[in-house]
């Protein structure tokens, strides 16, 4: 069988994901689509709107066949541990093909790119090193890094955040020797940052904004969402009580940055440069998230690397376990639900495969699959109780299974 990857947040699954899926279906031409999706944190530091395994069986009701874990320490990173992680799962699972969104559409402009910047990486570091000591933030010293390389000058556009992360993956695939085709499709009818929902394809973040503002389903939110995920949305929150976001987790962070010393704040992941006093010197007059992430943010700080570093304060992972668990190999593949048809993918894989394929955490014997269970219990920890514990059990459960023969 011919499988092509796709690496997804699905935070929800909207129209716009589903002729992602469907077009890169029809240019690799291949018959068992297989889905990276990180957890129940994404890469730019929020909680997913609903859980991943939600999330995951909306994805195998669209059309995708196999949807995978990528852990916690690859989701939430910035976007070359992200894509090292995504990457290495889909090589491992022996995909033919990655597709991605972006902003370009064209590989070639990202091949070249790639050229490019093997040929001038020690400029680049050294660009990068220089603009960062200006005290600007990281996406910004790597823009004019690139700038500085050529990059930005009749290619693809490296400020816009899908052409990075495809960049990203490219880098992985062809850094570590992978033989994985990569193939994009240009995003279409809005722009990934659009905060308000114009058409039947909207971005991710216009829709959650739309969700979050009305507190149901609108009929705007609508248009832009498949039924199956509509279903989804509105089951979750009946089951749980709410959709996740940072708003819901204000008091338990706020509780533990006031009780935490800054000694304590600089092992965790995230908190560079200081931010401990900073964190320290904002927490008691915060009255909100978004109050305290903008009294945190400065033009070095953005907002996406804060809220980062908040999830980590929440799920307490520290520098020297995420340093030294990204530079090893996985230990495992962590199945969240499959169509029949992926089922007998794996058949067919699993024999030829060196890493395992786990399908809950109770069979992990790894400290990955512990910053999981962490993960798991912060994201879970503003619902009740009762619910809490039956969702928690859901990580020690096998996959969904979709069976389209039925």
């Amino acid at each position: 069988m011919n499988a092509c990857g796709l690496i997804v947040e699905y935070n929800p699954f909207h129209n716009g994901h589903y002729y992602h899926l469907e077009q890169s279906k029809q240019a690799t031409n291949s018959d068992c689509m297989i889905a990276v999706m990180s957890g129940n944190f994404l890469q730019r530091g929020e909680p997913a709107i609903t859980d991943k395994f939600h999330r995951a069986r909306v994805a195998v009701q669209q059309g995708v066949d196999i949807v995978v874990e990528l852990p916690f320490i690859y989701a939430v990173q910035n976007s070359d541990l992200f894509a090292r992680g995504a990457v290495s799962i889909l090589a491992a699972l022996g995909v033919k093909s990655l597709c991605f969104g972006s902003e370009s559409g064209q590989i070639n402009d990202f091949i070249n790119a790639y050229k490019l910047f093997q040929n001038k990486q020690e400029r680049y570091k050294l660009e990068l090193k220089k603009q960062l000591s200006y005290g600007i933030s990281f996406p910004e010293a790597s823009r004019q890094a690139y700038q500085a390389i050529g990059l930005t000058q009749g290619s693809i556009d490296l400020s816009q955040p899908n052409n990075i992360l495809g960049f990203s993956y490219l880098k992985s695939i062809y850094q570590n020797n992978f033989s994985i085709r990569p193939m994009t499709i240009k995003r279409t009818k809005n722009n990934y940052h659009d905060k308000e929902i114009k058409n039947e394809i909207a971005s991710a973040t216009s829709i959650r904004k739309e969700l979050v503002a009305y507190n149901k389903v609108t009929t705007l939110a609508k248009e832009a969402l498949p039924s199956k995920m509509i279903e989804g949305l509105d089951e979750y929150k009946q089951y749980s009580g709410l959709w996740h976001h940072w708003e819901h987790y204000f008091n338990i962070l706020q509780y533990r940055v006031l009780t935490m010393t800054e000694a304590e704040l600089r092992q965790v992941h995230g908190v560079d440069e200081g931010l401990e006093y900073r964190l320290k010197r904002t927490a008691s007059k915060a009255t909100s998230f978004d109050s305290w992430m903008n009294d945190v943010k400065t033009k070095r700080y953005t907002w996406t690397r804060l809220q980062r570093m908040f999830a980590h304060i929440l799920v307490n992972t520290k520098k020297e376990s995420i340093v030294s668990l990204t530079e090893e190999k996985l230990p495992y593949i962590r199945l969240l639900a499959m169509t029949d048809k992926g089922q007998a993918y794996l058949n067919q894989i699993k024999k030829s495969m060196e890493i395992p394929i786990i399908t809950g955490l109770k069979n992990g014997r790894h400290q990955i699959s512990a910053i999981e269970s962490q993960a798991s219990y912060a994201y879970y920890s503003v619902v009740s109780p009762i619910q809490r514990r039956k969702l928690y059990k859901q990580e020690l459960n096998p996959p969904y299974i979709l069976n389209k023969r039925s």
